[in-house]
């Protein structure tokens, strides 16, 4: 049981720690909603490592090659949903450009409900993530029961929260620290680099094979 747990523990960390979209999104509504904002983003995305870590624990190759043919189409729907944030976040920082704007849009409550759901969806629409995990519980000799299976899945998830919650923080100091006069040039950077994720992630999608 102890090896199932240490397995998935480093499971999780070696699928959360990457720099990736996600990751930037996390960090980048930590600094502009605050930290509770930022630990609802982490627990979404999280939950979303949790998911399929548990069914690649419990079902392995049989969930693998359900979403096989679904690869493609759900990259290509996650690359235009981070345009989209990108595109929603610079709409904003354009109507916070003003400083009683930015006043006004820092006193609006974010709804944290809804930013776990986002962030959920969105990490969910990265199946690379339970071929990851399908293949380590496939290979590894000691995940023999539903028992180990389980305490591999749940260490996956507490350690991808535990990073995730991490870069929450990390991005609510950077807010705070950054005050009024620098909250609109990051919030277009950070932006910029979602857009950016997106667009390579849609581009690498719909590039011809081969």
């Amino acid at each position: 049981m102890f090896e199932a747990a240490l397995a998935g523990a480093l499971a999780g960390y070696a699928i959360a720690i990457p720099v990736g979209a996600i990751a930037v999104l996390i960090i980048h509504i930590g600094m502009t909603g605050g930290f509770r904002s930022g630990v609802a983003a982490a627990a979404g995305a999280a939950t979303a490592d949790g998911i399929y870590a548990t069914a690649a624990a419990l079902a392995g190759l049989g969930i693998t090659a359900l979403i096989g043919p679904l690869l493609l189409p759900l990259r290509v729907v996650g690359g235009l949903a981070l345009i989209a944030i990108g595109a929603r976040g610079l709409f904003v920082a354009w109507r916070a450009r003003h400083p009683d704007a930015q006043d006004s849009h820092s006193r609006m409550p974010r709804v944290h409900g809804r930013t776990y759901l986002e962030l959920l969806g969105l990490t969910l629409l990265n199946p690379a993530t339970i071929i990851y995990f399908t293949a380590l519980t496939v290979g590894l000799p000691f995940l023999g029961g539903p028992g180990e299976r389980l305490a591999f899945a749940a260490s996956a998830f507490a350690a991808s929260l535990s990073w995730q919650v991490l870069l929450a923080g990390f991005g609510a100091a950077l807010g705070r620290g950054s005050g009024h006069r620098l909250r609109v040039p990051t919030m277009v950077l950070g932006n910029m680099i979602i857009i950016g994720f997106g667009v390579f992630i849609l581009a690498g999608a719909l590039a011809p094979s081969g």
